[in-house]
């Protein structure tokens, strides 16, 4: 595993292989770069190695990264960030809507806006539109979801992902995204 890039680390490195500690370590190096401003950060990562890492990884692994909070915040906010990337504009033809996602507890709650409409999915972190569903997750799921390592409706049955509003929409929500396989 490269010492000095931990973007290339990630990129290689086979969960299963280390411990819960280095595992948080390496994303935590990785996500300081990415915060530092220099030219190395977390969209170094092609989607379908995120997707590898989080196949991989336990869910104790990703449950001790996702504890910490700016860690958790940096790796949510590049997801998030990508997802306009992978709006399936031909297939989202005439989507008018607003996805509002609630990420965690009530006590520690991360939000995002995603605004799909002429074509695209736009992301903010400041919701200011009516929402047509919120989906409600915890960030561990989430990851999962996101990377093509869980169903939605799998979760939803689990009761570890939450729908208020447009349940129809919502269900065919992960169709309007190329997400990404490990």
């Amino acid at each position: 595993m490269p010492e000095t890039d931990p973007i290339a680390a990630l990129g290689e490195v086979d969960p299963k292989e280390i411990g819960e500690d280095e595992f948080v370590m390496l994303l935590e190096a990785a996500s300081e770069i990415a915060g530092s401003g220099t030219a190395v950060d977390l969209s170094a990562l092609r989607p379908e190695q995120f997707a590898r890492l989080i196949s991989r990884a336990s869910d104790s692994q990703i449950e001790a990264v996702m504890a910490r909070p700016e860690l958790r915040e940096r790796i949510l906010d590049e997801v998030f960030r990508r997802m306009g990337e992978h709006y399936k504009s031909d297939k989202a033809r005439g989507t008018e809507a607003v996805v509002r996602w609630r990420i965690g507890t009530d006590e520690d709650l991360l939000r995002y806006e995603c605004v799909l409409a002429d074509g695209r999915c736009e992301v903010s972190k400041d919701p200011q539109h009516e929402p047509r569903v919120t989906i409600t997750v915890a960030p561990v799921e989430f990851l999962k979801l996101a990377s093509g390592n869980a169903s939605a409706p799998m979760l939803f049955m689990k009761g570890k992902l939450k729908v208020a509003g447009d349940l129809g929409f919502a269900a065919g929500l992960t169709k309007l995204f190329q997400i990404p396989k490990a």
